[in-house]
């Protein structure tokens, strides 16, 4: 059995080739990425827990089927988190009649996630509480939830996430700055209610 310890200091392309020799480092990758890719799953998708790590599984089981088809000169992390996209975006469409809601236990403060020096916070940090931002992010079209979710919860620059979302960089900078306007609006809105 593999130890946490050889996998710590271990870059994701090494853990790669590692896994390819010895199907026991997957245990590596798995152990690295299960906690993000199945909170990125619940931000995107909105579907129960139990949804979610099925999707998880079945991204897991896609990245050790295509790991022979990996790009060493690209990120490991764009490439499972767009595993991980289009398996969500699947299973979303296959239970679309499902009510979507963002789910709240996963978040300790919505608020964080457009903090970094975004003004939409900043303006209206001491007006709305954190559920009343998660409803208002949840009634934002998938593409622009999608890229909020991943700029500022998942924390990917706008290289990964156009490498995630398989969009041109320009693209990705465009619906950035129209999510963030967009849950802006809807805020607003929600306080005239």
């Amino acid at each position: 059995m593999l130890n946490v310890e050889d996998c710590v200091d271990r870059s994701d392309n090494e853990l790669v080739k590692l896994s390819l020799e010895n199907q026991k480092y997957f245990y590596c990758i798995i152990s690295r990425y299960e906690k993000v890719i199945l909170y990125y799953i619940l931000r995107i998708s909105s579907f129960p827990r139990e949804d979610a790590e099925d999707i998880l599984q079945d991204v897991f089981i896609s990245v050790y089927k295509n790991l022979n088809e990996f790009d060493n000169s690209l990120k490991f992390s764009s490439w499972i988190y767009r595993i991980a996209h289009n398996k969500t975006i699947s299973a979303w469409r296959k239970i679309k009649v499902r009510p979507r809601a963002i789910p709240t236990d996963e978040e300790d403060n919505l608020f964080d996630f457009i903090a970094s020096g975004e003004n939409i916070v900043l303006e209206l940090e001491n007006k709305h509480t954190a559920q009343e931002l998660r409803k208002s992010l949840e009634k934002l079209d998938e593409k622009y939830k999608e890229v909020l979710v991943l700029k500022f919860l998942e924390d990917k620059d706008y290289k990964e996430i156009s490498d995630i979302l398989k969009k041109p960089l320009g693209t990705i900078a465009t619906l950035i700055n129209r999510a963030k306007k967009k849950l802006k609006d809807e805020i607003m809105k929600n306080e005239k209610i």
